[in-house]
Parts: C-alpha cells; structure tokens; sequence
C-alpha cells in the first residue's frame, strides 16, 4: 500500500498534484491542508474577471468539498499550520499535532507589501493572490460604485494585467511604478515603451518613474503621496509589488531556504527526509519559476516520483503570456543579463532577441502582432532546467 501524503496548499500546485497521483492511484491516502477556503480555481483567470463583470462564485470551478468527494482526499480548510516537526515527522494546527508520512508543502508565495498603511485605510488597500482576496476587492469595488478610482502601485505582470482589467470593467485606474516602463524585468525598454503607451490610449494614467512615499487619508479619498511631490486620490489601491515564497514553516524547522524559496533536487525532495516542495515556494536547483508551465511540469514529475518512479523535471521553454490585450505580450526572459537585445519591427509589433556574444539565442519579448513568433522563437530558445 502506497503511503499516506500530506500536502499543506490547495493552489495550483496543491490541487494539480492530487490531481496526477489520484490518477495514478486510487486508493492511495491523501489530505490536503489550507489556510483559505480551498475551492479549486483557475489562478490566471483573477486577472481577467472584472473585465468580464465575473462575481467571485463564478471563479471558483468547485468548492473544497466537492474537490474531496471528487478525488476521494480529506481536505481541511481555513486550517494554518503553525509548526514543522521533521524528526517526529509532525505537523502543528494550533493546539493539534497531525502526524505525516510523506510530506509536500505547496504554501506558494506571498505578496510584498512594502507600504505602510494607517489603519483606518487598511479596509481600502488590497493585494489579490488567491480567491479569497478576490472576494475581498470584489466586495470593496462593489461599495465603491461605478468608475471607481483605482490606483495600482506595481507595473509589473500583475499590476499591468489587473489595469487592463479594471479599466476594461469601466474603472478609472492609474498604474504607479517607480521604473521608466512597464514590465520592466520582462521586456527591454523600447518594447516597455509600446506597451506603456497602449494602456494609455486605453485609458489608464501611467505613473512611471514614480515611487509611492505614504499612504494617507485625503477627505473621503486614500492619498498617495509620491516622489516628487506629486499626489493621486482613489477609491481603492491595489499593490501589486512582487511576490514573496512563503518560506517561513520550512525555514523555522531547519529546512534549506533563501530569499528564492524552499531549495529542492530535480525531484523536488527539500534537505529533511520524506519533505518535498512544488510551486511558487520550491526553488528547484536554483531555479524559482513562479509561472503555470513549470508548475505543472513539477506537479507531473514529483507525482510519478511519489508513486514510485524517481523522475527529474524538466522545464521546457516556457513562454509567459501577459493578458495586456490593449497590447499582447509574450516574454521569455533569459537567466542572466544577455550581451545585447537586437530590437526587429516597427510601431508596437516588436520582437526583441536577447544574444550572448556569440549570437546565440538566450531569450525573447514581443509584442504586439508579433506575439505569434511565440512557438518559433520558443524551439529555438533554450530549456531553463535539461
């Protein structure tokens, strides 16, 4: 008989891996443990639902006992796990010790929240990561009526995609960030360029090079005072300034970590016997890619792995897709700095191509109508983990 698992995170990479071990094996003993409702969604879909006027109950495809009845698990919801045990091979629910056979933590990643916030403007100011946060600001949008007045602090993947949602829904939205362009860490400048001046024709007002200093109220507004001098009122503020792996339950047991995430092999095994680590909190040899291809491509290795057949992952190329559609983008950005980016075609259809010295192809960005160079230009490019 295959031994018990437990999983701590019903995500993505939670869900996707009791998913692929439940097919693999009926019978197998798993249960799953979250901090959150546990209702099975699809990530990528927060992005795109206001636009779409979804309310949060559409979003979520099943709830978290309609998972268990499915799959045949035991899932524990609104259930954080406080303490790690690797010797005694135990796990801490508050005031109850749960033992564990074999182990995944799928815990994910946390936003970065480097603003301060007076209590008082604690109910107005939002980060979205999960379905539960959707809820949250869908709720808050809702009190703030039509149009509301959205600044969002971040123009990187999240907050370039939430300003073309929300302004799409009919909101006013204003995107801060202190870099010159948008998608700064996926795009090289000509092409920020082009996508900042598209979501400007659509309506947005694009801060760059604008850092937030305080937070404040402002009347019945929330007041961003900014480098600069120069001050927005809104509704509502979304942060979005990066994400965190939530390392800490690892960290505080003694597992490997760093600012990357939870170090694992090629087969996702974590440096305490019988833990292993999958999605946006495993740093896979060196490698932490907080995007869906690799995470499923984990999610399929650690399971043939966990059912008795060791299998290494493998991340193909793996093009990110940005839901810019005032103007597509599809990045790949390369590990390291590249010699050069060579910049090809005109307007806002632009493909760059990031070389080493010698030519070679590292990493690519395009935009516009050349987005469909992403397949080309993904064989060509080279694969994160052989």
């Amino acid at each position: 008989m295959s031994k018990p698992l437990t999983i701590v995170g019903t995500g993505m990479a939670g869900l996707g891996l009791a998913r692929q071990l439940r097919a693999m094996d009926a019978e197998r003993p798993i249960t799953l443990i979250t901090a959150d409702s546990g209702d099975d969604y699809a990530k990528p879909l927060l992005s795109t639902g206001f636009a779409k006027r979804l309310p949060p109950e559409r979003l979520a495809q099943r709830s978290a006992l309609e998972v268990a009845d499915q799959l045949g698990i035991v899932m524990r919801t609104q259930t954080p796990v406080t303490g790690l045990d690797p010797k005694a091979h135990t796990l801490g629910l508050g005031e109850e010790t749960l033992p564990y056979s074999q182990l995944v933590l799928a815990t994910g990643a946390a936003p970065r929240h480097p603003l301060t916030i007076p209590d008082e403007l604690m109910p107005r100011v939002h980060t979205i990561n999960d379905l539960d946060d959707y809820r949250r600001f869908h709720s808050a949008l809702e009190r703030a009526g039509n149009r509301a007045r959205v600044a969002i602090v971040g123009a990187g993947l999240v907050g370039c995609e939430f300003a073309n949602d929300l302004s799409a829904g009919g909101h006013r939205v204003t995107l801060i960030a202190p870099e010159a362009t948008p998608l700064a860490r996926l795009l090289p400048e000509p092409l920020g360029r082009a996508l900042g001046e598209a979501l400007e024709e659509g309506g947005i007002e694009l801060l760059s090079g604008r850092s937030v200093e305080r937070l404040e109220t402002s009347g019945a507004d929330v007041g961003l005072a900014l480098s600069g001098g120069y001050t927005v009122e809104a509704d509502l503020v979304l942060v979005a300034t990066g994400l965190v792996p939530r390392t800490r339950l690892a960290q505080e047991a003694g597992i490997e970590t760093s600012a990357a995430g939870i170090h694992t092999d090629r087969y996702l095994a974590t440096s305490a016997p019988d833990i292993y680590a999958l999605g946006d909190v495993a740093c896979v040899a060196g490698v932490n890619a907080m995007y869906v291809q690799p995470l499923q491509a984990s999610a399929k290795a650690l399971a043939a792995t966990l059912s008795g057949t060791p299998t290494a992952v493998h991340y193909g190329p793996w093009p990110v897709v940005v839901k810019t559609p005032l103007c597509p983008v599809v990045a790949y950005p390369p590990l390291a700095s590249p010699e050069r980016w060579r910049i090809e075609g005109e307007g806002r259809d632009l493909t760059a191509l990031a070389e080493s010295e010698d030519g070679s192809l590292l990493g690519f960005a395009l935009t516009g109508a050349c987005v469909r160079r992403k397949v080309e230009l993904a064989r060509a490019a080279p694969a994160l983990l052989v």
